[in-house]
């Protein structure tokens, strides 16, 4: 339909104007950003399930990826954790940049080893304890990883670097068992959409931009570091 040149004018004058557009109503979307824990160091006097805690490299780098979340536009409803100690370290430092949000801590989040192509990896380990993991991980997958009911939904994980990655296998829809194939640093971020039909898309994996290349460990090809405190 063609608008006389009267109309038009008409139309610049009323205040709104009827033929104004609408903006177009946006589906519901929940955003997972999983966020693996600060750099640790190995302690056998550690509780065995809980593991060691944050070095304070660790400690540093909990801060920088704190400070980055606290910088996103979106702003988090829950902030789920590991119960191992590494993670809850990492966890609150990073709520201490978020307003103090509450930390949610999820039994599934827990460190594990999933099955692997990498034979040499799993030759220690016993089946069943493989297949636990995988059972432990497609339930956190299933848990988490659904459509937004309602309004949007932006969700922080703190967990660990197997967990992040079988996840991403997960979200990718390919063989679970490549998920050694790809390595995530310590404080790195990895976001994935969970779109209102269901489907997954994984938007970054790994990301490491607010942490100094000199502050970095934990990915293939890190050097280990230590972080040396002033006296």
């Amino acid at each position: 339909m063609s608008l006389r040149p009267g109309a038009v004018v008409a139309c610049r004058l009323l205040a709104p104007c009827a033929f104004a557009a609408t903006a177009e109503p946006v589906a519901a979307v929940r955003t997972i950003v999983l966020v693996r824990h600060g750099h640790y160091a190995p302690d056998p006097a550690a509780d065995a399930k809980l593991g060691p805690a944050l070095t304070d490299l660790g400690i540093a780098q909990a801060h920088l990826v704190g400070a980055r979340l606290a910088g996103l536009p979106q702003k988090f409803d829950t902030v789920y954790a590991s119960p191992m100690t590494r993670a809850q370290q990492t966890a609150k430092v990073i709520v201490g940049d978020l307003d103090d949000a509450a930390i949610e801590t999820v039994a599934d989040l827990a460190e594990c080893t999933p099955p692997t192509r990498r034979k040499d990896i799993t030759a220690t380990m016993k089946p069943e304890e493989l297949s636990e993991c995988a059972s432990q991980l497609d339930r956190l997958f299933a848990a988490h990883f659904k459509p937004a009911s309602g309004a949007s939904a932006q969700e922080l994980l703190v967990c660990h670097g197997n967990v992040i990655r079988y996840l991403i296998t997960k979200a990718l829809a390919v063989d679970t068992e490549a998920w050694l194939e790809m390595s995530v640093g310590h404080v790195s971020m990895t976001t994935i959409r969970v779109e209102a039909d269901g489907s997954t898309k994984v938007i970054a994996i790994g990301d490491v931009g607010h942490v100094p290349p000199n502050l970095r460990t934990g990915a293939s090809g890190d050097p280990e570091r230590t972080l040396a405190l002033p006296e």
